[in-house]
């Protein structure tokens, strides 16, 4: 299926120079009484390389249909991350750098989709959301207002996010695993 440049959005996977890529940003330019462009910033499904990279608006890509599992992440072992089928409980492994801007919200046990490109798994879609326990953060400031101040709280996956004042050691706090911004205590 092709797909105009112009029609280009955030999320879509296209094929670039042979391989999967997912559009991350894009822009379109006017400049003057010339052609419309296409600013884009690509990043590569099979490296994991982010590259920019200006398409003339009229150019046709071709839109990667990818496969799509349903998987529950089991454990890491430093550089990979093991994940299981949910219907035949093959596991499958995908490297750090595959999934590299993501660890952060991954926890034991969670199911999530796993895409295929050509049988090899290229990237993960996290739930929008996901809950987890802090496990350090500094003491509540008396008299700070909920809006007014905030703080940094290292949550049990390692990631650190900026949260409430009134956010404690042992809270569970839900975090938008798009922009990585705390949500609410639960």
């Amino acid at each position: 299926m092709f797909i105009q440049a112009s029609r280009l959005r955030p999320g879509m996977i296209v094929e670039f120079q042979g391989q999967p890529h997912s559009v991350m940003t894009v822009l379109h330019l006017t400049p003057g009484n010339k052609r419309a462009l296409v600013q884009t910033s690509l990043r590569s499904l099979v490296s994991g390389l982010q590259k920019e990279h200006r398409f003339s608006a009229t150019e046709h890509l071709t839109k990667v249909q990818l496969e799509q599992k349903s998987m529950q992440y089991l454990y890491h072992d430093g550089e990979h991350y093991h994940f299981m089928d949910s219907e035949t409980y093959d596991q499958v492994v995908i490297g750090k750098n595959v999934i590299a801007n993501q660890v952060g919200y991954l926890k034991e046990q969670s199911v999530l989709t796993v895409y295929y490109y050509e049988g090899t798994p290229v990237t993960i879609e996290l739930p929008s959301t996901v809950d987890l326990e802090v496990i350090e953060t500094e003491p509540e400031i008396k008299g700070a207002t909920a809006s007014a101040s905030m703080k940094r709280a290292k949550l049990e996956t390692g990631i650190s996010v900026n949260v409430p004042q009134f956010v404690k050691n042992g809270d569970r706090i839900r975090i938008n695993t798009e922009t990585g911004q705390y949500l609410e205590r639960v």
